[in-house]
């Protein structure tokens, strides 16, 4: 075969995998997104519990680098990384029948966090090597938005069940757990590069260096890139407003507006999915044409609306769900954004060390952001939480709207 023959099928390979792998998940993510309100609301988890898990979700990212780094300069080990983490991942959620710990609850969702935010680099990397620049963006908005599709319908049948039918999420969680870790079966035909250099790092002589040189590596990174890391503040403010208010979401909608389990999944899935849908391929055309900084600056901006959207719910309940179609809209750039500005600021360096770096800045953000929104929501209440957050993603676009003029042009690497 001709060299652009062999180019064109693996990337065609490589959008098949990640297309499947994404629509095969889509129930499980769906599940996901209600775990902290079925330990609020049918086991009635005291607030420090849900939010350990709210906290953990974010904070297990510290330890991405570890796993991360077995692909750095590796790329024969890129499809299987990807494959060992979704089954380590999935595997708790197949004795949720039988184990009713609410603590094991909160252990499952974060390994599984984790695990996703491991492969991230990985995956990353595989659509920086196997896709043209020019189909990147576009693969991977169609992934998102495939992922997100399913989400429009399975709340009202998610919903409707878990209302008639108390704990039957036990066996929701291992079905659809099941149907995601299917979509590997695609990951396995993605082509792996034999002709490629591998460049192999020496081996660590001691634990300390082991455990320090992930760490040492982004450090170095943050020195020699100063736009990358004004990108970091930005999405370090915004991120941390959405990542405050999160404790203040369960009782909101528990204590204060009082919703059903149908209305929580019909406003965090159906119209969150509606406007990521919608809009993600807009997002994909519009991140080439400018900066990152710009892009991103308009993402937080959504953010910072989402808050006084949810405050308004408390006068009639469509409110709710107008709030949830901005904050798809909004997660449909930030998934771009964040995904997708490893590979644009390394250019034609490794892009996984990038990616750990966002990684790792999420679970810098868990480590303070939800214990405060929770320590907040006890001593006032979870409205001025809410505020709180809105306001940091307010900053954040103030950021990021400055960054652009210091970077104006987009980052375009090859």
């Amino acid at each position: 075969m001709k060299p652009e023959q062999i180019a064109e099928r693996d990337a065609s390979a490589t959008r098949r995998a990640y297309l499947f792998s994404s629509i095969f998940e889509a129930p499980f993510w769906t599940l996901q997104g209600m775990l902290i309100f079925i330990l609020c609301k049918d086991l009635c988890a005291p607030l420090i519990q849900y939010t350990i898990l709210i906290a953990l979700r974010p904070t297990v990212s510290l330890f991405t680098p570890y796993w991360s780094a077995l692909v750095y300069k590796r790329p024969d080990r890129l499809r299987s990384n990807i494959i060992i983490a979704d089954v380590i991942g999935h595997l708790p959620f197949f004795f949720f029948p039988f184990i009713h710990s609410t603590w094991y609850l909160v252990f499952a969702g974060a390994l599984f966090i984790m695990m996703k935010r491991s492969i991230i680099p990985a995956w990353m990397e595989i659509l920086k090597r196997n896709l043209p620049r020019n189909t990147r963006e576009k693969t991977f908005s169609l992934g998102t938005t495939l992922s997100y599709v399913p989400s429009i319908l399975l709340p009202f049948l998610f919903g409707y069940w878990m209302d008639a039918y108390s704990g039957i999420w036990r066996f929701l969680f291992p079905l659809t757990a099941l149907i995601s870790l299917s979509g590997t079966l695609f990951i396995l035909r993605i082509p792996i590069n034999s002709a490629l250099k591998i460049d192999t790092p020496k081996v660590p002589q001691n634990i300390r260096s082991a455990l320090l040189k992930p760490w040492q590596n982004a450090l170095h990174l943050l020195k020699t890139r100063p736009d990358f890391i004004r990108f970091q503040i930005g999405f370090m403010l915004g991120g941390g407003g959405l990542m405050i208010m999160q404790p203040a979401l369960p009782l909101f909608f528990d204590q204060t507006l009082q919703l059903s389990y149908t209305e929580i999944a019909i406003a965090i899935a159906t119209f969150k999915g509606i406007g990521f849908a919608l809009t993600s391929r807009l997002w994909a055309a519009w991140m080439t044409r400018i900066s990152i900084y710009r892009f991103s600056a308009l993402v937080t901006t959504l953010a910072a609306v989402f808050p006084f959207g949810l405050l308004l719910a408390r006068l009639h309940l469509s409110a709710l769900f107008v709030a949830y179609l901005i904050y798809g809209v909004m997660q449909a750039g930030s998934k771009l954004s964040w995904n997708l500005s490893g590979p644009l600021f390394a250019h034609d360096e490794d892009s996984s060390i990038y990616s750990s770096v966002n990684v790792v800045s999420v679970g810098l953000r868990g480590l303070v952001a939800p214990f405060l929104g929770s320590l907040l929501c006890t001593l006032f209440s979870p409205v001025l939480v809410l505020i709180l957050a809105s306001v940091l993603c307010s900053l954040a676009s103030l950021q990021l709207t400055a960054s652009s003029k210091r970077y104006p042009l987009p980052t375009t690497p090859s």
